[in-house]
């Protein structure tokens, strides 16, 4: 995962807001967003190398996601940062408890920004500066450097979504957000220690490659009412669209709902389909 925006009471009714793009190689081996055969309450991808997830929530609205820490050539590390995602939303710490954890074993993983949310509270683990922040009300946005920096895709993403949230209501139009395939000026541009030709590359909220790129955008969303709304899109190499899929969970439901989705020029319209059990 390479860049996340959380909102945090960000709209009416809402208690937490995600979007999130995952940037992988595309021939890693994963599983789109769906329940989990091992422990059902939980929904989101997997990797199927390392048996984790960058992003999942419960239907209680615990959640968690993961993004990279790039600050130069990558280190091998003995364990993955998707089982961070993973032990939080199957577990039961509260969050607070969960991030010191993972802060005494910080050194056990690559580097990492690490966001976790129960019903007390959304924090961050800011794998830059190892701190542990509580996000207030508002717009954060995450990517490979430090909590709320600067990075250019990560206003861009932040002062849009904004402006989005204020106007429309419709899923299709912040996920298209997500799509932005805009280069960043060279003079905006970060040093994370890959040159400029990579920064380039990165620099873009929506990846597009033969080998790597932009791989799965997420819309997660936790209601004040306890509903639990999430839209993935997946794409292929050249950043081509090969599916969407849509869950929910009511507070009083028993288990995830499929939903029938459309998604297409006149945005995502999606209905009940089917009940997982």
């Amino acid at each position: 995962m390479c860049l996340i925006l959380v909102g945090v009471q960000a709209r009416a009714g809402s208690r937490v807001l995600l979007l999130a793009n995952r940037d992988e190689f595309h021939a890693r081996a994963a599983a789109r967003a769906a329940p989990w055969h091992e422990d059902a309450r939980v929904l989101g991808g997997r990797d199927l190398v390392a048996g984790g997830s960058w992003l999942a929530v419960r239907h209680d609205g615990r959640f968690a996601a993961v993004t990279n820490v790039r600050c130069g050539q990558p280190r091998t590390a003995p364990r993955s940062r998707g089982e961070l995602v993973r032990d939080f939303v199957e577990g039961e710490m509260r969050a607070a408890d969960y991030l010191d954890a993972v802060r005494d074993r910080f050194d056990q993983y690559s580097p990492f920004n690490l966001i976790v949310g129960d019903a007390e509270q959304v924090l961050a683990l800011d794998g830059v500066s190892r701190t542990i922040e509580p996000l207030s009300a508002g717009l954060h946005a995450i990517s490979n450097g430090a909590l709320d920096d600067h990075w250019p895709k990560m206003q861009t993403l932040r002062q849009h979504a904004a402006q989005c949230l204020r106007q429309s209501p419709d899923p299709s139009a912040l996920l298209d957000l997500l799509r932005d395939t805009t280069t960043a000026p060279d003079a905006q541009l970060p040093d994370t220690g890959f040159g400029l030709e990579r920064e380039r590359l990165l620099s873009p909220i929506f990846i597009v490659g033969e080998h790597y790129g932009t791989r799965a955008s997420t819309l997660l969303e936790i209601g004040e009412d306890g509903r639990v709304d999430l839209i993935e899109r997946s794409f292929g190499p050249h950043g081509v669209h090969t599916a969407t899929s849509a869950w929910r969970h009511a507070a009083d439901d028993s288990a995830w709902c499929a939903m029938r989705i459309e998604d297409g020029a006149q945005g995502i319209s999606a209905e009940a389909e089917t009940r997982h059990c």
